[in-house]
């Protein structure tokens, strides 16, 4: 079964990686950030090695966010960054290919100890399970 293990972020997490503090969370440090880069390096390649990563990224910060919509006239009305209203969106995932639901929240619950600075603000790993079923299956009871 594939899922979609997903993390979160705030634009302020962005620019506390960036060694500027907020309110939300302090700075983080190059050491910090060698350590979260190590442990989600580590991550990548043991489930390349079990043969459970299909892909993984990281997103770029809220501020580069593009956000389309239809006006009543059905034309794109296009929205840029930064959207300081988002408390939290997705900040990473990782598309996997596990066995059972357990196999991935073990690995959910690995990604959940992410090293980072004291006080920085913790968010939950989601786990999503990918709808695989053929089209004509999917609305059928």
């Amino acid at each position: 079964m594939k899922y979609l293990v997903m993390v979160q972020g705030a634009q302020a997490d962005y620019e506390a990686m960036k060694g500027k503090a907020t309110a939300q969370s302090p700075a983080w440090s190059e050491q910090d950030l060698q350590a979260m880069f190590a442990f989600m390096s580590a991550i990548n390649d043991d489930l390349a090695e079990s043969g459970e990563l299909v892909d993984a990224q990281g997103l770029v910060e809220p501020a580069q966010t593009r956000f389309v919509t239809v006006d009543k006239e059905g034309k794109p009305v296009v929205t840029d960054g930064p959207y300081g209203e988002t408390k939290e969106l997705l900040a990473g995932y990782w598309v996997l290919d596990c066995e059972s639901l357990e196999r991935v929240t073990e690995i959910a619950a690995r990604v959940a100890r992410c090293p980072q600075p004291a006080g920085a603000p913790e968010y939950p790993v989601v786990i999503r399970q990918i709808d695989e079923r053929p089209e004509s299956e999917l609305f059928t009871t």
